[in-house]
């Protein structure tokens, strides 16, 4: 399967491309619907930020069906 996010990808982005996003970024404590900053902020930012690992985030996004 093919990547199809990214850790460059703004939240934004990444909340646009699937429907299921905000599910997994619960998972992870990441309350990035209503933040000011999902518009610019890329998941590793975002990650990073709150002490995540962005690639175990990214491996849970990119497994959605």
């Amino acid at each position: 399967m093919s990547e199809r996010f990214n850790k460059d990808m703004t939240f934004a982005q990444a909340l646009q491309a699937h429907p299921e996003v905000a599910k997994v970024l619960r998972k992870y404590n990441l309350g990035c619907i209503g933040c000011m900053g999902a518009q610019n902020e890329s998941l590793e930012q975002g990650a990073n930020a709150h002490g995540l690992d962005v690639n175990e985030i990214l491996k849970d996004l990119n497994e959605l069906p």
